[in-house]
């Protein structure tokens, strides 16, 4: 299976719409959401193109090929619009015995690591792409679609046969690692 890896959409539907169209250009079967979907965060701007209906409806129509996990960001409000689960801190993604650790990055990340042995823990919530290997597992932070800080670009990634890519939202890879 192929996984588009994805964080921190934050109501923007342009960017929503670019991610959709990267996964079917990638040919990936499962889209994974590491958090912040429909709210852009007080922290933040208003995102270009703010509207989380329209998201939630066009996420809606592919949601038997997602899963996702709860940002800070995100609310029992926002998982009313989903028909898919977004409300739990983190998820655990097995494929062909690689064990990968989904979450928003607010509650665990490469600074406070849950208990276990993953070979991989995927994140974002900074909105700064990160892929490196440290200590026993491969650190991924897929940054952020819309709001991309220290002037990464929007980027996201993919995971596929043991291989984590991160991609600049237009389609070039920017950097890959193998598990």
């Amino acid at each position: 299976m192929k996984y588009l890896l994805v964080s921190d959409i934050h109501g923007s539907l342009p960017a929503l719409e670019k991610v959709i169209d990267f996964y079917h250009q990638q040919h990936c079967d499962m889209m994974c959401i590491m958090g912040d979907i429909l709210n852009y965060g007080p922290r933040n701007g208003l995102p270009e193109g703010l509207n989380p209906k329209a998201i939630a409806e066009k996420l809606n129509a592919i949601a038997d090929e997602i899963v996702a996990v709860r940002g800070n960001c995100d609310s029992e409000v926002d998982q009313m619009l989903l028909s898919f689960p977004i409300l739990q801190d983190y998820m655990l993604l097995v494929d062909n015995g690689k064990k990968l650790l989904l979450t928003h990055g607010h509650i665990y990340n490469k600074e406070n690591r849950p208990k276990g042995n993953f070979d991989a823990i995927i994140y974002g919530h900074t909105h700064l792409w990160e892929l490196e290997r440290e200590e026993n597992s491969v650190i991924c932070n897929t940054g952020s679609v819309t709001f991309p800080k220290g002037g990464n670009p929007p980027t996201l990634g993919t995971y596929e046969d043991g291989v984590i890519k991160i991609f600049h939202l237009n389609g070039e890879l920017l950097k890959q690692i193998t598990l």
